[in-house]
């Protein structure tokens, strides 16, 4: 099988989705994005088509497409499951955009994406195992090995953000209600929205995650007081990830992937946590930035014939 010489990666986000098109050595040639229609499915669909054709109109070649997701695809149904935009669940995603688009797209979760686009050309290239961390709206994770998604058979490799928080203090049980229906998720903790709500508890103070990190910059004791929780239970979670799986990297994205000192702040006190009290993890921000997600959605369909990419 032949594939055409540009590909089109698409990430699907609770608030913009964003598209863009390499060519057959990882150039981008074309980026677009536009604001997410938020729970209107159809909608989603449509938007997420109408880039698709707008980049082919302005390059003026037919692309493979691959979609980055905040969620996954149910190998059993299907079906989109786990998505914090919560509006597809339960939704034929991967078919009904290529039904739209009369052609095979190809779908993986959005942090899937990211590691595998690090692995690839970014931050942790050459690195055999890079879990991928997701440090936004909520907190997700993924994996790429041999620069290869690795889903697993339920297709929840990589979910660190819906285990609990690992060695709760008595402050801390039973922690926050997560969407998931479960109580004191990582992603309850270590994202911009559970920042700010601990924040918020901590000091009956309302500010929004770019505050609290601005006000730690400058000095305020409330907020550097937050970050230095924050990291805390980031490096809890992070060390039971070493735990298990002990990649070679761990590489962020999201928007507090940006703030320099968790990677002073977190791999200091990672060996306090990790079971035997080493640990000489890489924490890199990814090397794309917010556009790795998106990158990665493209890498999901290789770039020339004879070369393979697994989904599995």
């Amino acid at each position: 099988m032949s594939y055409p010489e540009m590909r089109i990666g698409i990430d699907l986000g609770g608030t913009k989705i964003e598209a863009l098109a390499l060519d057959r050595a990882g150039v981008e040639l074309v980026r677009h994005r536009i604001d997410t229609p938020r729970d209107d499915y159809r909608a989603t669909i449509l938007a997420m088509a109408g880039l698709v054709r707008r980049i082919e109109r302005e390059t003026g070649t037919v692309a493979t497409v691959g979609a980055g997701i905040p969620g996954t695809i149910s190998g059993r149904t299907g079906l989109v499951k786990n998505a914090n935009s919560t509006w597809l669940n339960g939704q034929a995603l991967q078919r009904d955009l290529s039904e739209e688009l009369e052609r095979e797209v190809r779908m993986a979760n959005d942090a899937n994406c990211l590691a595998v686009s690090e692995a690839t050309d970014g931050a942790a290239a050459g690195a055999r195992v890079v879990f991928g961390v997701i440090l936004g709206t909520g907190c997700g994770g993924g994996l790429a090995i041999d620069a290869q998604i690795h889903n697993g058979p339920n297709g929840v490799a990589g979910e660190w953000g819906h285990n609990p928080l690992p060695w709760p203090t008595a402050e801390e049980q039973p922690g926050p209600a997560c969407y998931c229906g479960k109580r004191g998720c990582m992603e309850t903790w270590v994202s911009g929205t559970g920042l700010a709500r601990e924040f918020q508890e901590v000091t009956g103070k309302a500010r929004t995650t770019r505050e609290i990190v601005a006000g730690a910059e400058a000095g305020e004791l409330e907020a550097v007081h937050a970050l230095e929780r924050f990291e805390d239970r980031l490096a809890r979670g992070l060390a039971s990830v070493i735990n298990v799986l002990d990649p070679d990297v761990l590489v962020f994205g999201g928007g507090l992937s940006k703030v320099e000192r968790i990677y002073r702040e977190v791999p200091a006190k990672l060996p306090r946590y990790v079971f035997g009290r080493e640990a000489t993890t890489a924490l890199v921000p990814a090397r794309y930035g917010d556009s790795s997600g998106v990158r990665g959605a493209a890498w999901l369909w290789p770039a020339r014939v004879g070369e393979t990419v697994r989904l599995g």
